[in-house]
């Protein structure tokens, strides 16, 4: 939609789905978390990290967010420059779709595209809707398909199937910002239980909040590590990410010995996450009877509590693809395939991925706004 409202000339939107957006509309709770005031290359994966970088720094979180003013649409920053409407994601869709309208573009929706060809000036390609079939030619043609994430949501590996179909190297794909699993419902009994901590996997930590799941682990620092997990690999859980735990039940012993060593750890930690651990850790007796070796034996384990996940949710509830096009196969200005005129690649179905918190949506900006300006040139 980014794309289409600024490429100039005459314009087609294919959408297979009723409505336009539909993965903006239901993101951030219905708020759309629509950019990210830190957006920064650093916050994105690929092969190739620098990639990113002519796009991003072409059309910035600052552009869009200009744009998001002049729309009147009311915003406000959460957590770690997190930008979200104050009203709806639907202003969000609304805005695009008046973009779309005012620059002409013709939009298609709940159509198909079941053949896509290469001409020697551009492409044919047959579309669908209820049964009937349509024959269109175009100079060129733009993949803004995403990746497999939330196939309910109408999501397929499209675009690889097309750059399949053109030789274009795709790189392995994974769910990304996906919550953990563990066999036999390890943490069914702490459901709903929430806790700030620092979670770090494969060398790469976040610290925001941590939510136990009937599934396993969920929550922003789950999310953010799975990006970075990989199959076999241990997950570290820091439980006191904002202090030295040894340092604070020392002094505690000293103030409260005579307290119970769970109560005491239960104004630290959730009660429910104590009774849990205590079925595996020692937490019996009272804080005073603890020497200085046992206690920072504790604040270790709750500091660096190593975790074993079985797996991820997958693509069902995983929020973006990690992987996809490659980027050697692009023109980072342009987004232009180089082994195929005319032909552009953006958003979540190249191999770049951002964080959590609005960097994906400024990729999918920034990246349409890359290839519309090449277009209209």
């Amino acid at each position: 939609m980014m794309c289409a409202a600024h490429a100039g000339g005459r314009v087609l939107l294919v959408d297979h789905a009723r409505a336009p957006g539909e993965k903006i509309r239901i993101s951030g709770g219905g708020r759309c978390n629509f950019t990210n005031l830190h957006c920064d290359p650093r916050a994105f994966l690929s092969q190739n990290p620098h990639f990113a970088k002519s796009a991003l720094a072409r059309y910035t979180q600052w552009d869009f967010i200009d744009l998001v003013n002049r729309s009147g649409i009311a915003w406000h920053e959460k957590t770690l420059g997190q930008l979200f409407c104050d009203h709806s994601a639907k202003d969000i869709v609304a805005m695009l779709r008046r973009l779309m309208q005012d620059a002409g573009v013709d939009l298609h929706l709940q159509t198909s595209v079941t053949q896509f060809a290469k001409l020697p000036q551009g492409f044919a390609l047959t579309l669908s809707r209820d049964g009937k079939e349509t024959d269109v030619t175009a100079r060129n043609a733009v993949l803004a398909t995403g990746g497999k994430s939330i196939p309910k949501m109408g999501a397929t590996g499209y675009a690889y199937d097309i750059a399949a179909k053109f030789d274009i190297p795709v790189t392995d794909t994974r769910p990304a910002l996906v919550p953990f699993t563990f066999a036999e419902g390890r943490f069914a009994p702490l459901a709903g239980v929430a806790a700030p901590a620092r979670v770090t996997a494969n060398a790469t930590s976040f610290k925001e909040a941590l939510l136990f799941t009937h599934r396993g682990l969920s929550g922003p620092a789950v999310l953010q590590a799975s990006s970075y997990w990989r199959e076999g690999q241990p997950v570290t859980v820091d439980l006191s990410p904002d202090a030295d735990l040894f340092d604070t039940l020392r002094l505690r012993r000293q103030q409260r010995g005579r307290r119970n060593l769970t109560t005491e750890l239960s104004t630290l930690l959730p009660a429910r996450l104590v009774e849990h651990l205590a079925t595996s850790m020692d937490l019996s007796g009272n804080l005073g009877d603890r020497s200085d070796a046992s206690l920072r034996q504790l604040a270790e384990a709750l500091q660096g509590w190593q975790l074993h996940p079985s797996g991820t949710e997958g693509y069902r509830t995983a929020e973006v693809t990690l992987g996809g096009i490659d980027t050697d196969a692009l023109n980072s200005a342009t987004m232009a395939v180089k082994s195929v005129p005319g032909l552009y690649i953006i958003g979540e179905a190249v191999d770049v991925t951002g964080w959590l918190g609005g960097y994906n949506f400024q990729w999918a900006w920034s990246s349409g706004m890359a290839a519309a300006r090449a277009l209209s040139a």
